[in-house]
């Protein structure tokens, strides 16, 4: 049985609680209509606050997740992982119960809608109030939640959340936060009581009140620990989110509000509170920069697509991709992101997660998908891969693996331009083909006798081709080149070669179940296929899923092991904890201490090798019809 409110009222209704605010939308455009204006300017208001209080909470979450901009100055360095995001999902129910205390606040006290925009005594008095009354009373509230009881059933739900982020600031249960918006509402109702209150104040009073306490959360320390040592006395009346961080992590420390007097007079002071800020501020002791293992290079593919970043939507994020038609109307700013990504940016980190003690982190070119087929924009491109390969191997990485367009046969032959430009790479340059055509000839059912593959003198499927020749399969290469597809052949055992076929046309595989795409179709040369096909795939992006009685399989992927800590984004459209094969081609190359680089042609003898170490780090093969994936339903954040 749970504890009396320690669940939210409206808990239950999904996305549908937004429909709450419905009465008050009501309000506004009635009362335009009508009468009643003041009650309507009240409503609007509260429309308004409540919209720019969601937005602060996001802006600085979007903060706290920009590995590129803090990384360095993290004080938890363990990702959030799916857990904390899901426990976190209704994070802005209290933004809701806060508005409708302040919508019931207008029928007790009338008068707040007759507020005058500016009051000066107004700042006076809500600084009064607010340390004289709501500091001191959250410092023993709060120290009351840490009971046995009152954290048991109430208080813990807070401190689920390992590493601190803006939202979990709102993550609490439905008690703690009827009696924060009491705390918090002593100021803004005291003054309004001594005739000192504005329209400025309660907004303003609501806005510093959600910064402070979201930068305390965001788990990132920014404020220069030099202030404190020329003015020692602001230590006590503003605390940092390395003091609020020990919270987390020392829970008998640190209760107050945002003025650590308070903790100073209580005696619950966590001694390493500054201390531990100047160390991340100077970057000394372990608080350097962490050293990834191994780095994933990836690449935008498209606008919206590029919205699908833990910082830009952490939820979102965490879910896999899917077109939203809500974010469409945001299009013109990844746009004018690109436009300048184009012109300036260099490699950034936007995730990073941990297996078995080594770090794993995805960076990304800032490049989209469209511009890796621009023939003036090779140049620039391949400049920017081989500058993050240099940077990887000046940090010391053991592995980097290209994503899909960063290792384009066309761009820099499959990585080996960056090998042969830099003999000397300490860094192991992978593309993970080899595991991408494992995959996808795993997922090939074994009976099957013929297949018909596009993209067949491409890296993988001049590898899947002679690997399934071996296997007795006809294989129907579809190219134009008569040169390459010989050249292929030749490589095939003579007594496989005549399993090779090459075709021209897609209307030569009429009778063939089993489709490999390794280049882009459409929904017209899809038709050539019968009814039944299957459509095994290797095309970024996917081809679409256009024929209803045709079933369609994923791009190659393998899932994580179960192991792996701090993972808390989607790879693309993969599900959870699954990522594509070239990545996870490129973490089996670190886990077995290969140390030679993985470019170019795929090695067909090395396929079983590499298929088996994957299963053995514990790999799992995803392979299933592609199916709609189920999504949250509430808010993002």
């Amino acid at each position: 049985m749970v504890a009396p409110m320690s669940v939210w009222p409206w808990g239950n209704l999904g996305a549908f609680k937004y429909l709450l605010f419905g009465p008050f939308l009501a309000q506004v455009l009635y009362s335009r209509m009508g009468e009643d204006t003041a009650k309507s300017s009240w409503c609007l208001h509260l429309l308004i606050i409540w919209g720019l209080r969601l937005f602060i909470h996001l802006l600085l979450g979007s903060f706290g997740n920009m590995l590129f901009l803090n990384q360095t100055r993290r004080i938890i360095k363990q990702g959030v992982d799916f857990k904390q995001i899901d426990r976190e999902w209704d994070w802005d129910n209290f933004l809701i119960l806060q508005a409708f205390v302040a919508f019931m606040a207008y029928y007790i006290f009338p008068s707040l809608a007759d507020l005058p925009l500016w009051n000066t005594r107004g700042l006076i008095t809500v600084l009064v109030l607010h340390i004289g009354a709501s500091e001191p009373l959250y410092y023993w509230v709060h120290r009351c939640f840490h009971g046995k009881y009152l954290f048991t059933n109430y208080h813990s739900l807070h401190h689920e959340s390992a590493v601190p982020q803006p939202v979990t600031a709102g993550h609490a249960t439905f008690l703690e936060h009827l009696i924060l918006t009491a705390i918090a509402g002593i100021p803004i109702l005291g003054s309004n009581w001594l005739g000192h209150g504005s329209l400025s104040l309660v907004c303003g009073y609501l806005v510093v009140f959600d910064v402070l306490r979201c930068l305390g959360h965001c788990n990132v320390e920014f404020i220069p620990y030099r202030i404190f040592e020329r003015l020692p006395f602001l230590r006590y009346l503003i605390y940092t989110p390395t003091y609020h961080s020990l919270h987390h992590t020392d829970l008998d420390t640190n209760f107050c509000l945002f003025m650590p007097l308070f903790d100073a007079v209580g005696n619950t002071l966590n001694s390493k509170s500054w201390q531990l800020q100047k160390e991340l501020n100077s970057g000394c002791g372990n608080y350097r920069r962490d050293i990834p293992d191994f780095v994933f290079l990836a690449h935008v593919v498209d606008l919206s697509s590029s919205m699908h970043a833990p910082f830009v939507f952490r939820s979102l994020a965490s879910l896999p991709y899917a077109t939203r038609l809500f974010l469409l109307p945001f299009l013109p700013i990844p746009f004018v992101v690109m436009l300048a990504m184009w012109a300036w940016a260099k490699t950034f980190v936007i995730s990073f997660y941990n297996l078995r003690g080594r770090l794993h982190q995805t960076w990304a070119v800032p490049r989209f998908g469209f511009q890796y087929f621009l023939p003036f924009a090779a140049a620039g491109i391949n400049k920017q891969i081989e500058e993050a390969i240099l940077d990887a191997d000046k940090l010391g990485v053991k592995v980097i693996s290209l994503a899909a367009l960063n290792k384009n046969e066309a761009l820099n032959g499959g990585g080996t331009m960056f090998v042969n430009k830099h003999p000397d790479l300490k860094v192991c340059v992978v593309h993970g083909n080899t595991l991408t055509a494992a995959v996808i000839l795993d997922d090939v059912p074994k009976d099957v006798t013929e297949v018909f593959l596009t993209g067949a003198t491409s890296k993988l499927g001049r590898a899947i081709a002679l690997y399934l020749c071996r296997r007795r399969v006809r294989v129907l290469m579809l190219t134009l080149s008569t040169e390459r597809f010989e050249k292929i052949k030749k490589e095939a055992p003579a007594d496989c070669q005549n399993y090779l076929v090459q075709v021209t046309k897609y209307q030569a595989a009429r009778t063939c179940k089993t489709w490999i795409v390794g280049k882009w179709i459409t929904p017209r040369e899809q038709s050539w296929a019968p009814p039944g096909t299957h459509f095994h795939q290797f095309v970024v992006p996917p081809i679409l899923s256009f024929r209803r009685d045709c079933t369609y399989g994923d791009l190659a992927a393998m899932r994580l092991p179960h192991d792996v800590q701090g993972l808390g984004s989607c790879e693309y459209t993969m599900d959870r904890g699954v990522v594509h094969a070239c990545h996870a081609g490129g973490v089996v190359h670190l886990l077995e201490g290969w140390t030679h680089h993985e470019v170019g042609a795929i090695d067909v003898d090395r396929i079983d090798l590499v298929w088996n170490a994957a299963l053995k780090h514990g790999f799992k093969s995803v392979s299933a019809p592609r199916t709609t994936s189920s999504s949250k339903s509430n808010f993002i954040s």
